[in-house]
């Protein structure tokens, strides 16, 4: 009997759908967020709770599958989906509860951070998270979490407070530092390796209103502004956050039409402190020079959050790379002028995100996440709608990755990375890596959970 002869005989099992290929909707059933994965999985389970997720995990046990996990479907790598094998979908598991007395936070591991985002707000709180609110909170926390909080309150996975998973015979547990702890410890930067997690709790941050928004400067000027800005965002203080950027401007609002299709550099700025001194905090930043364009004021955080939603929506052609950074020496900065003067597509960037302030107070063994020492991720993306594109955009994303490689500190954070081998991954979580491989076999002893930056068990 075939393996979707099977699962026609299990579907009363699961509360939530399955689709088979060739069935209708299969096709857009199977997509994720980059286009430029296109894999066929025999089926997609969409699950509506744990118990789906455990009856789906057992089935794909029981018949040997290969099993991708899909949250949000944002990995770069297209790690939510797999060919021949089965999807557990995650996201009709999409409840957000908050308890704004213990400023505590449960998510569904389904659910998106705009649902978060919209939520939290409400109380005056937020998850600290990444920069596109239609990402998956799993696939982000499980990796690390990095983003505009993380100065003032560290990576996403610094805050949460623990998760209940599925394990890969079935059963659910619930990991916290007093639960499991050694499990706790490994999903807080091991990515989706040691199960799948069907609810996350968090420590809710005061954020309300940000002081935020870009300033962009020609690109001319790039390597006297990265000089600038190598020193000041490390001394900064904490409520102050800001990515440097290589980008194309957008042809739209807020930006003036003579800056339109114009390759330049800039920063995205996000103050957290008391609204009353935000032009203080912004005086060391105008007073560096003034940019070619501005659009700094007050908005509401899950505004900032989604601020580029609408530019990279679903469906486009992704091609990722990336690096940690202790440093950014003159030589690597003379060699992001060259390569961000040659952005091949007008929705292609390089962005530097900072990893320190609170970041730095959490030492490189107390979660996976091994690069505390490190002061930027890096990402390089080559993205673009048209598949024509493909070559160009990917020749110039790996010469830049090429030639800033020799200056980094050697892994990279794994939500920018696409499958780029067992070394890279080994590379990735350095000195934890060991420790991860015994939790590994511990929980995981035959990889079923093997479609993702792979911990391989401890022999």
């Amino acid at each position: 009997m075939s393996a979707e002869a099977r699962m026609e005989r299990s579907k009363p099992r699961l509360k939530g759908d399955v689709v088979q290929r060739g069935e209708p909707g299969y096709d857009e059933a199977r997509k994720v967020y980059n286009a430029m994965i296109d894999r066929r999985p025999l089926m997609i389970a969409y699950c509506t709770d744990a118990a789906d997720v455990a009856e789906a995990v057992k089935f794909g046990r029981a018949n040997k599958l290969r099993v991708a996990v899909r949250g949000g479907g944002h990995n770069g790598g297209g790690l939510g989906v797999c060919d021949d094998g089965l999807v557990i979908d995650l996201s009709r598991i999409n409840g957000v509860q908050v308890d704004p007395q213990s400023r505590t936070v449960s998510v569904g591991g389904g659910c998106t951070w705009g649902a978060v985002d919209k939520a939290t707000h409400e109380f005056g709180l937020a998850v600290p998270t990444g920069i596109i609110s239609t990402t998956g909170v799993g696939g982000l926390t499980l990796g690390g979490g990095l983003g505009y909080l993380t100065r003032k309150y560290g990576l996403t996975i610094d805050n949460l407070l623990a998760a209940d998973l599925v394990l890969a015979d079935g059963s659910v547990v619930t990991a916290s530092p007093d639960e499991h702890a050694d499990l706790f410890w490994a999903m807080r930067g091991g990515g989706g390796n040691f199960g799948i997690v069907t609810k996350f709790v968090f420590k809710g941050q005061p954020v309300k209103i940000d002081y935020a928004g870009p300033t962009l400067w020609p690109v001319d000027k790039a390597a006297e502004v990265l000089k600038w800005y190598r020193e000041f965002i490390v001394e900064a203080p904490e409520d102050l956050n800001g990515f440097f950027a290589f980008m194309v401007v957008p042809p739209g609002p807020p930006f003036p039409e003579h800056l339109h299709g114009k390759n330049m550099c800039g920063v995205v700025w996000c103050y957290t402190g008391p609204q009353d001194r935000a032009e203080e905090a912004f005086k060391p930043i105008r007073g560096f020079g003034p940019p070619a364009f501005e659009f700094l004021g007050p908005m509401p955080h899950p505004m900032l959050q989604s601020m580029f939603d609408a530019l990279y929506p679903p469906g486009l052609r992704w091609y990722w790379r990336a690096d940690f950074f202790k440093e950014l020496s003159d030589e690597a900065i003379d060699r992001h002028a060259k390569h961000g003067s040659e952005v091949p597509t007008p929705l292609s960037a390089m962005h530097l995100y900072p990893v320190n302030g609170a970041a730095h107070r959490v030492g490189n063994g107390d979660t996976p996440w091994a690069y505390r020492d490190a002061h930027w991720a890096q990402v390089i993306v080559g993205v673009d709608p048209d598949p024509a594109n493909d070559r160009k955009i990917i020749d110039w994303t790996k010469s830049y990755h090429d030639s800033l490689h020799p200056h980094s500190a050697g892994g990279a954070y794994v939500n920018f990375m696409m499958e780029e081998g067992q070394d890279r991954v080994m590379a990735t979580y350095r000195d934890n890596y060991k420790r991860l491989a015994a939790i590994k076999k511990a929980y995981d002893p035959d990889n079923f959970f093997r479609v993702n930056q792979n911990i391989q068990p401890a022999r």
